[in-house]
């Protein structure tokens, strides 16, 4: 009891002092030296964390295991403990094994396929994810472009110095974009992204996917905004609502207008696609572009300082506004489920009247009568006209059912053996008498069996050029 006891007492006067022991029922005296004897033998901190090392292993300094020690019973310091660094590496690991669960894990996490499944969104525009994403690695300070001055953090090298594009003005520029294609989504705008370089396909036709705008990822065809309507006018288009449900009945006037602009431009590389920023700029189309340091930020309107050369650093770009330009959908969606439509088209479009849709829809029919009268070789209709009922050739035809009518006997005489009119030649015997294709091209007249000396002359000739040209022949 006394020595289960001890410790109890010990724990209680460090406590809350000497007032909260129990009120013993033998005199105090054996008590008070049986503490005082306690507290002469009290062990430092490092020598109690030793020990407790020790028992906690379960092993001596000869490596056998020892049996576990009273809890009352104070331990006396063993001669290894005065060793200096095994009381380092004891309390080391005493250390660790107490303080490794607490705090993260810091674990290779990176995926790159991760970046076109799931982009990360403008909330999760970090320092962190630009720098991985080596958005701040600039190019050789010889092809600097002075207009970039206040987007450098610095120079980096000594013998090739490249400059460091500062993340904090690129954190700052690429949440104003994300602000400025929520906003076009959000009023039923349409947003073009362009990247025509290798490997941004997959990104832009993402983004694009996510916006619910249009995407290129080839070169752009010269005048496709100011000449738009020679080299995009037969590119169909369609009328919606604010549920973006087709609307029918715009058809005829859609063909009347000139071709679809975007409403904002997303350019992931400017230096080659300077035709189509130029080509928004006359057309007052706002523009957003990624602006190395070899680039000029005036080109577009809402500039980016990035590295336009890393794909990973373009695929978080792209992917944040896309993300933008989702959100912005999602918000115009659930205003149009409400009935809130706050934004207005200047489409210059006159909706559709009911006579309007009757004469579309007669259009329609006789379009499709004729379609399918073009499908048949023979027209009824004509034929009833060449031949009518009650005619002679319509009595006779050329076998039982027969549409046409029996042939004339005239024009199968030379078939069926019968003799010419008189005076009549076939198309061969009049052809030679003529002399065949030496007279090709002059206007040739009908000739005849009865006055062919008088044609040709009374000597003869005509007869022995006829026989000439047979025997060619």
């Amino acid at each position: 009891m006394a020595a289960s006891g001890a410790p109890r007492a010990q724990k209680l006067i460090t406590c809350a002092g000497r007032l909260a022991l129990p009120k013993p029922t033998a005199p105090l005296r054996p008590c008070r030296r049986a503490l005082a004897t306690e507290a002469t033998h009290q062990q430092n901190p490092a020598d109690a964390i030793l020990d407790s090392a020790i028992s906690a292993s379960g092993t001596t300094d000869s490596g056998t295991t020892a049996p576990p020690a009273p809890h009352a019973a104070p331990r006396a310091p063993s001669a290894a403990a005065n060793d200096r660094l095994r009381q380092d590496w004891l309390f080391h690991r005493h250390q660790n094994a107490l303080l490794s669960p607490l705090g993260t894990t810091i674990a290779p996490h990176y995926q790159p396929h991760t970046l076109l499944s799931h982009p990360p969104a403008p909330k999760d525009i970090t320092l962190e994810l630009l720098l991985a994403s080596q958005a701040h690695i600039g190019h050789a300070t010889s092809l600097w472009n002075p207009a970039n001055a206040k987007y450098i953090f610095g120079v980096r090298g000594e013998r090739d110095p490249i400059h460091i594009i500062s993340l904090d003005v690129t954190a700052a520029h690429l949440r104003r974009a994300c602000k400025i294609v929520r906003g076009v989504t959000e009023r039923g705008g349409l947003v073009l992204f362009v990247g025509s370089r290798e490997g941004q396909a997959r990104a832009v036709v993402k983004a694009a996917q996510m916006a619910q705008g249009c995407h290129l990822f080839s070169k752009w065809i010269p005048g496709s905004i100011t000449n738009g309507q020679q080299i995009l006018g037969k590119c169909r288009t369609r009328v919606v609502d604010e549920h973006d449900n087709e609307v029918a009945g715009f058809a005829d006037q859609l063909l009347q207008k000139a071709a679809l602009k975007p409403d904002l431009v997303v350019c992931l590389n400017p230096l080659e696609n300077y035709v189509l920023l130029h080509e928004c700029g006359l057309n007052n189309i706002p523009t957003i572009g990624i602006i190395d340091t070899d680039a000029n930020p005036t080109w577009v309107t809402y500039p980016i300082p990035a590295n336009d050369d890393s794909l990973r650093s373009v695929q978080v770009i792209a992917g944040v506004l896309g993300r933008a330009g989702q959100e912005g959908q999602a918000v115009r969606k659930a205003k149009a489920k409400r009935g809130i439509v706050d934004y207005r088209q200047n489409h210059g479009l006159q909706p559709p009247s009911d006579e309007d849709e009757e004469a579309k829809e007669k259009a329609e029919k006789d379009q499709s009568l004729l379609a399918a009268a073009d499908a048949f070789d023979v027209d009824l209709d004509v034929e009833d006209e060449v031949f009518p009922p009650d005619s002679a050739h319509a009595t006779t035809g050329l076998g039982e059912g027969s549409a046409f009518g029996e042939l004339d006997p005239s024009l199968s005489s030379e078939s069926s053996g019968e003799e010419l009119e008189e005076g009549f030649l076939p198309y061969e015997q009049r052809n030679n008498s003529l002399g065949g294709g030496e007279l090709e091209g002059q206007q040739l007249e009908p000739q005849f069996a009865g006055n062919g000396d008088e044609e040709r002359g009374a000597d003869g000739e005509g007869e022995a050029w006829r026989e000439k040209s047979g025997d060619e022949r």
